[in-house]
């Protein structure tokens, strides 16, 4: 988005500030929702795998609808676009547990997951958008206070599970809430527009070429944390031996990794540049896949799926910030990258699980651990090919001199 305005340092931080509680409002919506998947199951009437092909329909309305993204924010401003697209995804939370069977669930999903999809490009673009001006890296801590509000969401649709409650009225209630603290949170980030002779990008349109090469990046990364996340329980307790309890305890300890490494993989950007970190936490991640492979008792195991956790946690921020500087328009690139990350975790949970079954989940845990290696191998597309536009070009030139 090519707007001129300059903004003090001030303001550029507190529109941080603003954006990263986008980010924690989006994520609750996610953790709000998946708590009460086993309620909307009985109550829709559907079998697992109904339930299955259900879920599938958030993947495919966001690749579908993620590309509108660009155009709904060169045409009302990126401040107004981020607030009504937030608006709909957190009030789209309140469909799914209406729907009265599989038509409708799959109507509602894809519904939510269009605005999900839209939401998500759209906080992405303003977020790259202030990363730059402000001239050091911030993408992995939004990233990291989405899984925060993810945490906070599934916990208290945890309690509400717990207590027997209605998922439409949490759900009302929940998306109520969210959508207050999203619009209050939509005030502070940066009020930016297209130039005048600025094109309006289109409202379909292929990712380009240099979205494509990042977003394969991004598919390694969230092919490794999708399989992680959804088969690591499983493998202990099937390959290991171990019980349910420990099992399921190393999924949690899978996310809150996550999370963590997210929440300071800024400073570590920073001072190592992009580049390069991905390149250590894909040797990291790496070495917790051979971990998983070959090791001969649960510890081990745990241990290596908390190494996959810590080395890929930085690369969907880190492709995304790229996608946002490949080319002039940002939101279409960032666009691109998204719907081919959307995919990777659409694919990776059944690929490991067909994988699986054809053969067995250590050789599944194989191919995670050379798609890990590819971050290695590929994480120089990361490197940025535009400067930073910031108040102070000395400090701009610095830091792009780093990554």
């Amino acid at each position: 988005m090519a707007d001129g305005t300059v903004f003090t340092t001030q303001r550029l931080r507190r529109a941080r500030f603003a954006v990263a509680a986008v980010f924690c409002v989006h994520g609750a919506v996610t953790g709000s929702f998946a708590t009460r998947i086993p309620w909307i199951q009985e109550h829709a009437g559907v079998g697992a795998g109904q339930l299955g092909l259900a879920l599938a329909f958030p993947a495919i309305g966001a690749s579908l609808a993620m590309p509108l993204a660009g155009a709904i924010s060169h045409r009302f401003g990126a401040r107004t676009a981020l607030r009504g697209l937030l608006a709909l995804w957190t009030l789209s939370l309140t469909l799914p547990s209406l729907a009265p069977n599989i038509y409708g669930l799959c109507a509602a999903l894809l519904v939510y997951g269009a605005t999900a999809g839209m939401s998500d490009v759209a906080m992405n673009a303003l977020g790259v958008e202030t990363e730059n001006r402000l001239g050091r890296s911030i993408m992995s801590g939004l990233h990291g206070m989405w899984s925060v509000g993810a945490l906070l969401g599934s916990a208290a649709g945890t309690v509400a599970a717990h207590l027997g409650g209605d998922a439409r009225l949490h759900h009302l209630l929940a998306a109520l809430v969210l959508t207050v603290l999203g619009l209050i949170s939509c005030q502070g980030v940066l009020d930016l527009h297209s130039a005048p002779e600025e094109e309006a990008p289109p409202r379909f349109a292929l990712p380009p070429k240099s979205a494509l090469v990042i977003g394969a990046i991004g598919f390694c990364g969230v092919f490794a944390e999708g399989a992680s996340l959804d088969w690591s329980a499983v493998y202990l307790k099937d390959e290991l031996g171990t019980s349910a309890g420990l099992a399921a305890a190393s999924t949690t300890a899978f996310a809150l990794t996550m999370a963590v490494a997210r929440l300071v993989g800024d400073r570590v950007v920073d001072r190592f540049g992009a580049v390069r970190t991905v390149r250590v936490g894909g040797l990291a991640a790496t070495l917790g896949g051979l971990l998983v492979v070959f090791a001969p008792h649960a510890a081990l195991a745990m241990a290596g799926f908390g190494l996959i956790g810590l080395g890929v946690a930085v690369v969907v921020p880190l492709a995304f910030a790229a996608a946002g500087r490949s080319g002039p328009n940002p939101s279409q690139a960032i666009a691109g990258v998204a719907t081919i990350t959307y995919t990777s975790g659409l694919v990776a949970p059944s690929a490991i699980g067909g994988i699986a079954n054809a053969t067995s989940l250590v050789l599944s845990f194989g191919l995670v651990t050379l798609l890990t290696f590819g971050l290695v191998v590929g994480a120089g597309v990361l490197r940025p090919g535009a400067r930073t536009r910031t108040g102070d070009a000395s400090e701009a030139d610095a830091v792009q001199g780093v990554r």
